[in-house]
């Protein structure tokens, strides 16, 4: 069974950068188009980035142009690389199947403060 895997999360500054790992365990996560998602505190879960089997990307407009998704096949890796982070961007980040089909995993917290 599929079990995603989210790292890479911490505390940060305003305007600071941090990059979030995404793997799976049980299946490999390459053949399909994964997504980020966040979840902001009494927020729903919003999906934030894309990046297709083939390699992709699409974003929500709001981290369009500071955050970037990436894939490495041979590591079953997917990333999101966030650039000028702002404290509206502190949620715990969730990694998925585009359209979530796969169980979450437990996400990984990133926060932005001074």
């Amino acid at each position: 069974q599929l079990q995603l895997v989210e790292s890479g999360g911490g505390l940060v500054e305003p305007g600071g950068s941090l990059r979030l790992s995404c793997t799976s365990t049980g299946s490999d996560i390459m053949q399909y188009a994964m997504g980020w998602f966040r979840q902001g505190p009494g927020d729903r879960r919003d999906w934030i980035a894309t990046i297709t089997n083939i390699g992709a990307p699409d974003y929500q407009d709001s981290v369009r142009g500071r955050f970037t998704i990436s894939r490495d096949e041979a590591k079953n890796m997917v990333y999101l690389d966030m650039k000028y982070l702002q404290p509206e961007d502190t949620a715990v980040y969730y990694c998925n199947h585009r359209y979530k089909r796969f169980g979450w995993g437990q996400g990984t917290q990133v926060t932005v403060s001074s």
